[in-house]
């Protein structure tokens, strides 16, 4: 069965927008075809400061993986492009995230879908809404693009420009 899941990826480590770049690859030969893709947004690192600013982008797959099968996957492509779990929402090559599986809902220990942070993170709502504006979140019952325009958090999120 066929489900459109939607990831954000994010990198402030090395070479970012080879890290996107080869993410997107391996998720396209892995998890499925990409429908959707953002554009890139530059973005205050959330969570811990002092670091590098972020690169971002949310993307959205049509896949016939269950999410446990996404999750052990996204997981794999993570350690293969160096991602290395030391401290949290500290410093990383890529990390991909599973914001919606379809609609449905899933909350066990190794997996909460929808992502349960999305309502609070300016740098994922902004690519969100802007691919996805009208899709709802099944347990907030509303839009991203209303999701956005009430969104605490102001860090800065810009479309990104190479140097």
């Amino acid at each position: 069965m066929q489900v459109i899941t939607v990831l954000s990826l994010g990198t402030n480590v090395g070479d970012r927008l080879n890290f996107l770049t080869l993410s997107k690859t391996a998720i396209s030969n892995t998890i499925g075809s990409i429908q959707l893709s953002s554009t890139i947004y530059e973005t205050e690192p959330w969570g811990v400061d002092n670091q590098e600013s972020y690169l971002n982008q949310v993307i959205s797959v049509q896949t016939e993986i269950t999410p446990i099968e996404l999750l052990n996957k996204i997981q794999l492509i993570e350690r293969n492009l160096g991602r290395i779990r030391t401290v949290p929402y500290g410093p990383r090559t890529i990390d991909i995230d599973i914001l919606y599986y379809g609609e449905r809902i899933i909350d066990i220990e190794i997996l909460k879908i929808p992502h349960p942070h999305i309502q609070k993170r300016r740098f994922i709502l902004v690519p969100l809404s802007e691919i996805l504006p009208q899709m709802h979140h099944p347990l907030l019952n509303k839009t991203n693009q209303e999701l956005l325009d009430i969104v605490k958090d102001d860090g800065k999120v810009t479309q990104w420009q190479p140097y």
